[in-house]
């Protein structure tokens, strides 16, 4: 009879000695600390931040980092089930298993171990045995229905943007059980994407609920001598600073909107004056005038619309609100016309929303219409290299003027003209999730301030509004 016939369906046999749990934790911990550079002592101790971020650099330590705080917070909620997730699951048996195993085994922790129908430890201790589920971040729907008391998540930032959006707020809504509830993400930095967004952007500035620990190369006095000069040798300096200091920094091939900073297009919209210097209307500064007509740039995506909302004076445009994230377009124009009840408003969305619309069987521009929005869309979009030129010459054009400005208060739109680069084929990236308030800024600058085209709209022969 061979060994594994023995074994009980769907198990792999036990390591260690499952039968007896450890006794003397206090000392497994500070067996465990004593093993840590102070980089993952600081990630390893806080049991206090609901959510805790490790920006990493190539052989900091983040992988052992993540087997100490698990085994950490398995100790802290004993007989409560916590979870750690790899982006994918050929990663979790190519990387977590292999590094866990020899973590457990090298500080003699007795666990047992199941590989299917999906894989998951149990670490025997004197509270009672303690789970630990492993999954992949691609399948995070896998989780729905538990009661958790802990997630860890690998290498976060190489997850689809989109996914670690959608799969964030879920999983924190699992944290339910336990005695320290918290989220912890390790990960290098692959540009401006989840990590950067959730721990180091303008909205995440400020929020006591979370908290960034930055690991370099250098810290992990572990490391082979010559690792930190063959990457010197072999990485430009900008990806230095990601690879060896866990910094963020534009990996790409470029910033798509580089004429944009903000010391020069961040500016309130002014008061409107007459030709007198008295008020023409009641306002005050940064907001419009009674009398003006709002030009509204938008981009439409089903649980994703977004807008820029606009006054043009003269030659200049002034961006002095922003919608983002909408649900649908119901929802985008709904809210639009909550803030300007009565307002004229001029919509210049993407050309394709008269043929489909994301929420109904009417289209986005019909939608628009019964909130008396009108629609100033041409027939077809632009090429994206025309939209990209016709912001970029907004923002500065070839004499060196300005007719774009920003209000500081569109953190989003601020974010995405700072943030979004061009991908490996020459294209504004879409992967990371700033094209869309880009897009909408787009149309309505593109509409307004194309060569040969008039404020109505209509197409004017040689006429040249730079």
């Amino acid at each position: 009879m061979s060994i594994l016939a023995a074994a009980a369906p769907g198990s792999v046999l036990q390591s260690l000695t499952a039968g007896d749990a450890i006794q003397d934790v206090e000392s497994l911990l500070q067996r465990i600390q004593a093993g840590l550079h102070p980089r993952q002592l600081d990630f390893v101790q806080d049991q206090a931040t609901d959510i805790l971020g490790v920006s990493a650099g190539y052989g900091a330590g983040k992988t052992r980092g993540l087997c100490a705080k698990a085994v950490h917070l398995a100790i802290a909620n004993q007989g409560f089930i916590g979870c750690v997730m790899e982006p994918t699951g050929p990663l979790i048996r190519d990387i977590w298993q292999n590094d866990f195993d020899n973590f457990l085994e090298e500080y003699e922790i007795p666990y047992s171990f199941r590989a299917s129908p999906l894989p998951e430890y149990v670490l025997h201790l004197p509270g009672g045995d303690t789970k630990i589920l492993c999954r992949s971040f691609e399948n995070w729907t896998r989780i729905i229905g538990l009661n958790l008391a802990w997630v860890l998540a690998d290498e976060l930032d190489t997850v689809e943007p989109r996914i670690a959006d959608r799969a964030f707020p879920k999983i924190l809504g699992r944290l339910r059980s336990g005695n320290v509830r918290q989220f912890g993400a390790v990960s290098t930095p692959e540009g401006f994407r989840w990590m950067w967004k959730t721990f180091a952007s303008d909205d995440a500035q400020g929020r006591t609920d979370r908290r960034l620990i930055r690991m370099r190369t250098i810290d992990n006095p572990y490391l082979p001598p010559d690792f930190i000069e063959r990457l010197q040798a072999n990485y430009d300096p900008q990806l230095l600073q990601a690879y060896l200091n866990g910094e963020f920094v534009n990996l790409t091939t470029g910033q798509v909107y580089g004429r944009f900073s903000r010391e020069r297009h961040l500016q309130q919209l002014p008061i409107l004056l007459d030709r007198f210097g008295n008020l023409r209307t009641e306002g005050q500064e940064g907001v419009p005038a009674a009398d003006e007509s709002i030009l509204v740039g938008m981009d439409f995506n089903v649980g994703n619309c977004n807008a820029v909302l606009a006054v043009r004076r003269g030659r200049q445009l002034w961006v002095f609100d922003e919608v983002a994230g909408a649900s649908d377009t119901d929802a985008l124009a709904q809210e639009i016309r909550r803030r300007h009840p009565e307002a004229r408003i001029l919509g210049y969305p993407d050309a394709s929303g008269a043929n489909r619309s994301t929420n109904s069987a009417r289209s986005d521009i019909a939608i628009l219409a019964s909130y008396d929005i009108s629609n100033m869309s041409p027939s077809a979009n632009p090429p994206i290299r025309d939209r990209v030129a016709a912001v970029q010459a907004a923002l500065e054009n070839g004499n060196g003027e300005t007719r774009l400005w920003i209000d500081p208060r569109c953190k989003r739109t601020i974010e995405c003209l700072e943030l979004q680069s061009y991908d490996d084929k020459g294209q504004p990236d879409k992967a990371s999730g700033y094209d869309h308030m880009n897009d909408a800024l787009g149309y309505l600058v593109h509409r307004l301030f194309e060569i040969g085209r008039a404020t109505t709209g209509k197409a004017v022969s040689k006429v040249r509004l730079y």
